[in-house]
């Protein structure tokens, strides 16, 4: 069963908003940042992963955000360029703010970390004015993700957003992407996250991210199922909470559970799996999949990016995919 329905006659088929940044992946793997001399720069943020992983996986796409005017926006804008990813919306800081940097450690396949720079960065500062509706409305879906709901005016120009998607009839899915250091508070955080989530159609999180959504709220056991519910109440048809290694669990607001099976990979970092896994997930509900084909579709390119050394540059085509899950099949592709 279909749990979303997409505008068929939109000429964009997905649109996202928020955090331009530059990810410095670490070369020397298997060492802490003390002792790594030198990093790879990549495009990075959430929502410009997905994007590049919509884009790539055939999909016609376009951001809004801000860039600083440097040497490192130029990088950002040129390389969203070349992967087809419509930048008529990402507009020029004109304040002085700076790229936000983001230097990745990998100690080992399963202990990596991330140490941000994020202090008067360009893209916390797209104003509401600056938010494009005419690409909204030509959009199926739009993609906003938490980390752009921390400080204004970038708060608020996600929420001129949400209201354009909503007047045109988008379909709305929310990356929670929760970045505790750009926060002032965990109380700051629910609130503005519980007012964005209440707009969205398709919500997707962490267990720990939805924790920190319900904060004020009653819901001692950490249940999936409850939290689901809640957002059913208002807009959201799809509700996926992530449980690491567990795997995800995706409810749907007619009342069904799906699990999926996930796939091997020869691990070797872990961050940019949620990005990659939302976009081959999103990429399967526009396609009209059900949300079993989806969620592994999603895993498997969440595979390929967490085999790879960067985030953006690995974000896999279609083809990548399929292949991906016809070698993992055939035995070809076991676990590291």
């Amino acid at each position: 069963m279909q749990q979303v329905n997409f505008s068929s006659d939109k000429p964009m088929d997905f649109v996202a908003i928020g955090r331009l940044c530059i990810d410095l992946n670490a070369n020397e793997i298997n060492r802490p940042m003390e002792e790594t001399m030198t990093f790879t720069k990549y495009v990075g943020g959430s929502p410009a992963n997905i994007a590049i992983g919509m884009s790539r996986l055939g999909q016609k796409t376009a951001f809004i955000g801000k860039i600083a005017n440097d040497q490192m926006g130029r990088f950002i804008s040129s390389y969203l360029q070349r992967e087809g990813i419509d930048t008529s919306s990402v507009s020029v800081d004109d304040t002085g703010a700076v790229t936000g940097l983001a230097f990745t450690e990998i100690k080992s396949p399963s202990e990596c970390s991330i140490l941000m720079y994020r202090d008067h960065v360009a893209d916390l500062l797209l104003k509401p004015e600056e938010v494009s509706e005419e690409i909204i409305s030509q959009a199926k879906m739009l993609l906003i993700s938490g980390t752009a709901l921390a400080q204004s005016p970038s708060r608020e120009a996600v929420f001129q957003a949400l209201d354009y998607a909503k007047k045109h009839g988008a379909v709305i899915a929310f990356d929670l992407d929760y970045r505790p250091y750009t926060w002032k508070s965990a109380e700051e955080t629910a609130v503005y996250y519980n007012l964005a989530a209440e707009k969205c159609d398709i919500l997707i999180g962490t267990r720990e991210e939805f924790d920190q959504m319900e904060r004020f709220e009653a819901n001692p056991n950490h249940d999936d199922r409850v939290t689901a519910t809640k957002w059913f109440s208002y807009s959201a048809k799809i509700a996926i909470i992530k449980h690491g290694k567990e795997g995800s669990i995706a409810y749907a607001k007619d009342g069904s559970e799906h699990r999926a099976k996930s796939y091997p990979a020869k691990v070797v970092k872990t961050f940019g799996a949620g990005d990659s896994y939302a976009a081959g997930f999103l990429y399967g509900v526009m396609q009209g999949w059900t949300l079993e084909k989806s969620m592994e579709y999603g895993s498997a390119a969440a595979c390929i990016v967490i085999s790879s050394h960067s985030c953006s540059d690995a974000m896999p085509t279609t083809d990548q995919v399929n292949d991906y899950i016809k070698r993992c099949e055939r035995g070809e592709i076991t676990a590291s």
